[in-house]
C-alpha cells in the first residue's frame, strides 16, 4: 500500500492472508507454498524495479505429505523435513545491476550483526531489522520498532505504527532511485 500509494505499480506475491488489497495499483497473486512463492516472485521480479522481500517463508517443509489424516497409531511421529528454496538469496543471484532489493531479517541475539550478515549472503541493498526483543515490536501488534541496515550505516527507528514504519521502508526505497 506505501508504494502503491506513491504511484508505484505494485505485484504483491501474498502467501495464505486475510488482508485485503485495496489499492488500484496492486495487481496480488495468491499463493499457498513456499516453492509457489518462489515461482511467482521470480517471475515478477524479472521486469521489476525493485523487490520488497518480507514474507517469513518458512526454510523448511516435509519431506512427504499426507494425501489424508494421519491417524494416532504409535507414541510418536516422525516428520523428516527438506530445506525449500532460498527466495531471497536466489532472487539476489538473478538482481540486475538496476534493480533494488530490500530483505528483512528477525533476530534475536547479535541482532546486526546477523542482519550484516544476511544483507552481503543475499545482496540485498538494504535489510530491515525487526526485534522481538523490543515490547509492542514485531508480531500481535500494530506497533513495530525497526532498524534499516545498508552496507554503510544501520539506522534505528522508534517504536511506530506499522504503517508508519512501511513509509521509512519506502522512504530509503525512494533514496536510492534518486541517488
Amino acid at each position: 500500500e506505501a508504494c502503491a500509494s506513491r504511484g508505484a505499480e505494485v505485484v504483491l506475491v501474498s502467501g495464505p492472508v486475510t488482508l485485503q488489497t485495496v489499492h488500484p495499483n496492486i495487481h496480488r497473486i495468491d499463493v499457498e507454498s513456499a516453492a509457489e512463492m518462489h515461482r511467482a516472485a521470480a517471475d515478477a521480479f524479472k521486469d521489476a524495479d525493485a523487490g520488497i522481500l518480507c514474507a517469513a517463508v518458512a526454510d523448511f517443509t516435509p519431506e512427504q505429505v499426507a494425501d489424508q489424516k494421519i491417524k494416532r497409531e504409535k507414541d510418536d511421529l516422525v516428520l523428516r523435513l527438506k530445506p525449500t528454496c532460498d527466495i531471497a538469496a536466489s532472487l539476489g543471484k538473478e538482481k540486475r545491476p538496476d534493480q533494488l532489493l530490500v530483505g528483512f531479517a528477525l533476530e534475536t541475539c547479535d541482532e546486526v550483526s546477523h542482519a550484516q550478515d544476511k544483507l552481503a549472503r543475499k545482496n540485498f541493498d538494504f535489510i530491515v531489522l525487526n526485534s522481538l526483543n523490543d515490547k509492542g515490536a514485531g508480531f500481535r501488534c500494530d506497533t513495530n520498532k525497526i532498524t534499516i541496515i545498508d552496507r554503510a550505516e544501520a539506522v534505528s527507528y522508534p517504536l511506530k505504527r506499522k504503517q508508519e514504519v512501511a513509509e521509512d521502508i519506502v522512504d530509503k526505497l525512494s533514496s536510492l532511485f534518486h541517488s
